[in-house]
């Protein structure tokens, strides 16, 4: 996916925070920290892979200034880079669940630079992209698509990308409109809450990639151009990399669905597709039999 050049993207509340050299080097140790690391990345999360990165991440500083960020606000310069990408794909996400959602409010986006502090625990890329209830904010640090790129077959191509913060802004929906308040995260499992959350936002990031081609600046340029299928299956192989299953398969390990917080490969190939083809208005992943699910 990428912008078109002439878009105004502009507006974003993105702000960056975080500190320089945090993070020791060292790469992930064995395929199966790779695989545990893809599934921190686009998930959402959130967990302390400091070990597999080689070197402890430290404690981010309470307090640390945040910077806005404001060289990102041109589709151009959206795709020359990764984060401008993530700004710019922010205010279309704003744009599409405004329009979709009464009574929605956007929440704050923080772009980690190395680590920083938040209610929900440290933000870095030890931990992954999530969303914190606590402050409505995601976190998401952009070197770890760097790194999926370095370190495993994977594209993390530009709809990956937005496939990755979509999910995210699906989990500050799911906040406000009471989902995370009526179905409590309570354990694992196939039919889990936890799985049903997840796929939900699966589906409600299939609907943004879908609907946000639609919309424009304010100037009526579109922001994005229309996905090409090339970039739709890379949406999909993203959704299927980061299944338990196949997280439990690339680690060594057998598949084991009482374990499962997120959903298979399949469910989560099924729910980006269901709600890319039939909006977010189909993504009621709690009204359905756990066969069906």
């Amino acid at each position: 996916m990428t912008f078109n050049d002439n878009a105004n993207v502009g507006g974003s509340n993105a702000r960056r925070r975080g500190r320089t050299a945090a993070v020791a080097g060292g790469g992930v140790a064995g395929l199966g920290g790779i695989a545990v690391l893809i599934f921190a990345l686009l998930t959402g999360g959130s967990f302390d892979l400091s070990s597999l990165l080689g070197g402890g991440a430290g404690t981010a500083p309470q307090g640390s200034g945040d910077q806005a960020i404001t060289d990102c606000e041109t589709g151009a310069q959206a795709n020359a880079d990764d984060t401008c990408r993530l700004v710019a794909t922010s205010v279309v996400l704003d744009d599409y669940w405004t329009a979709t959602v009464d009574g929605y409010r956007e929440p704050q986006l923080i772009i980690v630079d190395q680590q920083a502090a938040s209610p929900c625990g440290t933000a870095s890329n030890a931990t992954g992209p999530f969303y914190c209830p606590a402050d409505e904010t995601v976190y998401i640090d952009p070197t770890f698509f760097g790194l999926l790129r370095s370190q495993f077959d994977t594209s993390a191509g530009s709809l990956a990308q937005m496939y990755v913060l979509a999910h995210e802004y699906g989990h500050h929906v799911q906040h406000l409109i009471g989902v995370m308040d009526q179905y409590p995260n309570s354990g694992s499992g196939p039919t889990s809450n936890g799985v049903r959350t997840e796929l939900q936002a699966d589906c409600f990031a299939g609907g943004f990639i879908d609907g946000m081609a639609t919309l424009t600046d304010e100037d009526g340029n579109r922001y994005p151009q229309t996905p090409t299928e090339a970039q739709i299956r890379d949406a999909l192989d993203a959704a299927a990399t980061v299944g338990d299953d196949h997280i439990q398969q690339q680690s060594g390990g057998f598949v084991n669905p009482e374990s499962w917080t997120h959903g298979s490969s399949e469910q989560r190939q099924r729910w980006f597709a269901t709600g890319y083809q039939d909006g977010p208005g189909s993504c009621d992943t709690f009204a359905v039999s756990g066969g069906q699910l």
